[in-house]
């Protein structure tokens, strides 16, 4: 398994959206989140976007106002993920039309749904966007 949590914080460090594909629990999350979230924050923007922590590798972008994390196992390649975040983005870019904060918050499902058609059981499976905005386009013209 690669990817073990995605998570998107805002520069307060408030999490606006948690994945695991891995079991903790709730305490197990709050702590983790606790301590990635500060260890990313307090770095510079001159410093790399890979953090070491526990036995995780944590692989991190800031975009505007959010910053993403992805947690993989150590022997993951870092840059993959990073591209893996940008698709991400783009994705939400082309659903919401420069998403920002308050789009993930308000359309929470739908950012879940996304997460869910590009990543299953840790693993990435699908990269197409078109492909993984079908699903929530036919939901979103159906309702």
């Amino acid at each position: 398994m690669g990817i073990r949590f995605v998570l998107m914080v805002n520069k307060q460090g408030q999490t606006r959206l948690a994945q695991y594909y891995e079991y903790l629990t709730l305490e197990e999350r709050r702590t983790l989140e606790g301590e990635i979230v500060r260890k990313c924050l307090a770095r510079s923007d001159y410093q790399c976007s890979f953090v070491e922590h526990r036995n995780y590798k944590i692989v991190y972008r800031r975009y505007a106002s959010l910053f993403f994390l992805v947690g993989v196992d150590n022997d993951e390649n870092e840059l993959a993920i990073l591209e893996f975040i940008h698709l991400l983005v783009e994705t939400m870019d082309r659903h919401f039309g420069n998403v920002c904060e308050l789009d993930i918050m308000f359309h929470l499902e739908k950012v879940h749904f996304m997460l869910e058609e590009m990543v299953m059981n840790g693993c990435i499976v699908e990269t197409n966007k078109a492909s993984i905005l079908t699903p929530i386009q036919l939901v979103d013209k159906n309702s």
